[in-house]
């Protein structure tokens, strides 16, 4: 019985040719899922309200079920996945179309700028032989922290707070990105789709923190 990178049974890591078609599985999904978002973002332009808070919930329980069933369903994962794309879109419509109402160029250029940090740090990551999960406990407690001043933020007013989240919360998900395309090189096949959600997240992140200090600075 072989294993994967985490003990899972069934599974091992890939080379050569099965790593690059793994590899452009994960991208593939990864793809999808954004195409996903932006199409919930489009359905979600007009929610008012908490309404953005119930699929934000949905994406979460969506997440949760797929590394549960990935498993024995990997299908039924794929679905989930998509529907966690469309979930968070849906939440952050309105967010997106008051910036392209007001500001587009902001939203090209939190775009062009996720897409540019995403390419050079998962390059790096990708190309990295050490391994760097090591690292994913120093990000967990730095998002911990981004999350506790997150609320500060809220309770108080704190002039430049605002940028000092998005830029934190940028450096955070690149490093996310650095370890989720390190760890690919190491995947075995039955983690391709939770590696798309990793990267997908990182995507998510990225471009609205991105969308935040563009924003911010206007």
């Amino acid at each position: 019985m072989s294993y994967d990178v985490q003990g899972i049974p069934g599974a091992r890591p890939v080379e050569g040719a099965e790593a690059r078609a793994l590899f452009g599985r994960v991208m593939g999904l990864v793809a999808v899922t954004c195409g996903f978002a932006a199409l919930g973002a489009y359905a979600g332009r007009d929610l008012d309200g908490l309404t953005w808070f119930l699929p934000w919930i949905g994406a979460l329980v969506c997440l949760i079920a797929l590394n549960v069933v990935n498993q024995r369903s990997p299908s039924l994962a794929t679905l989930l996945l998509f529907a966690v794309g469309f979930l968070l879109g849906l939440s952050i419509g309105t967010t997106v179309m008051y910036y392209a109402d007001t500001q587009p160029d902001v939203v090209w250029q939190a775009a062009g700028a996720t897409g540019l940090t995403v390419a050079g740090m998962g390059a790096w990551g990708y190309a990295t032989r050490r391994d760097l999960s090591y690292l994913y406990r120093v990000l967990f407690f730095a998002l911990i922290g981004l999350i506790v001043f997150g609320l500060v933020i809220v309770l108080f007013n704190i002039d430049g707070a605002q940028t000092i989240y998005a830029l934190a919360g940028i450096a955070i998900f690149a490093g996310y990105t650095l370890v989720d395309f390190n760890r690919l090189r190491r995947a075995g096949r039955s983690e391709a789709v939770p590696l798309a959600a990793g990267i997908f997240l990182d995507v998510f992140n990225l471009f609205l923190l991105f969308l935040q200090l563009f924003g911010s600075n206007r």
